[in-house]
């Protein structure tokens, strides 16, 4: 291989790893800007989890897989 090529290549890779890790550090010195509502996020698990149910239930009186 070409020594110049080798040294963009080489080039390349280092500068690719210095903007990986800058963009690393922006996100771990970022506050986290969203409130977390947790009235509904514990409203929406439960109905995640109620469909759940439904959909088990459903498939059990339909003779279906899970018979």
């Amino acid at each position: 291989m070409d020594k110049k090529k080798a040294a963009a290549a080489i080039s390349g890779v280092f500068a690719y790893i210095k903007q990986e890790e800058e963009a690393a550090a922006a996100v771990q010195t970022a506050p986290c800007q969203i409130p977390q509502n947790t009235w509904g996020l514990s409203g929406r698990q439960d109905a995640m989890s109620m469909r759940t149910l439904m959909q088990l239930r459903a498939l059990r009186s339909s003779g279906g897989p899970l018979r």
